[in-house]
């Protein structure tokens, strides 16, 4: 039997989506839960850098989530350099500015990457639309994608989706719930204008 070259296309394109499915889950993460101004920060790291940081209330919560999202993952304590990465999110967090350099293990569709990599160069006390960013990337009709890619963003504060915002100047939807993303953009303002 033979393989149309569509039909083969289609395999190649189903199995290269896949394979951050598959990486996602087969390497070791090394994984801290510390306090922050605005609530527990859940810090993961890869051998190939950052991979998560989720915000949260509940320890247990914190951890279902990440292993729904790496689900053959394997799972460590902290190292010192964890809990140093861990620590210098928590000061971002407490006095915003300046960057947070980390290699990042940000696992999305070449969409959501792309996403992600414009979020990082909105300063700290700036936000922006869902629909700037989606004119940015040159495809103005994608908002709600745009937004999705927010939704999925697997490392908060360090991508700053918590900087998007609607159209209106509205804090919409936020996975880790608006009122910390009205923190979260409250310190950044009061920062920048400090300065």
């Amino acid at each position: 039997m033979t393989t149309s070259l569509a039909a083969r296309s289609h395999t190649r394109r189903a199995k290269s989506a896949a394979e951050p499915a598959r990486r996602a889950g087969t390497d070791v993460l090394r994984v801290a839960i510390v306090r922050s101004p605005i609530g527990l920060v859940l810090v993961a790291r890869s051998a190939a850098g950052l991979a998560a940081v989720l915000l949260g209330d509940d320890r247990a919560v914190l951890r279902r989530e990440l292993r729904a999202r790496f689900p053959l993952g394997k799972f460590a304590g902290a190292d010192p350099a964890l809990d140093s990465l861990a620590a210098k999110i928590v000061a971002y967090i407490d006095h915003p500015g300046g960057t947070l350099d980390a290699p990042l293990d940000a696992r999305g569709t070449p969409f959501q990457q792309e996403v992600w990599r414009a979020l990082r160069v909105i300063p700290a006390g700036s936000t922006r639309t869902y629909g700037d960013i989606a004119a940015q990337l040159g495809r103005p009709g994608s908002a709600r994608a745009v937004g999705t890619a927010c939704a999925v963003n697997p490392i908060a504060i360090v991508i700053p989706c918590h900087r998007v915002v609607a159209r209106d100047g509205a804090l919409t939807g936020y996975r880790w719930g608006v009122e910390r993303k009205r923190a979260l953009l409250e310190r950044e303002a009061a920062v920048r204008a400090a300065r």
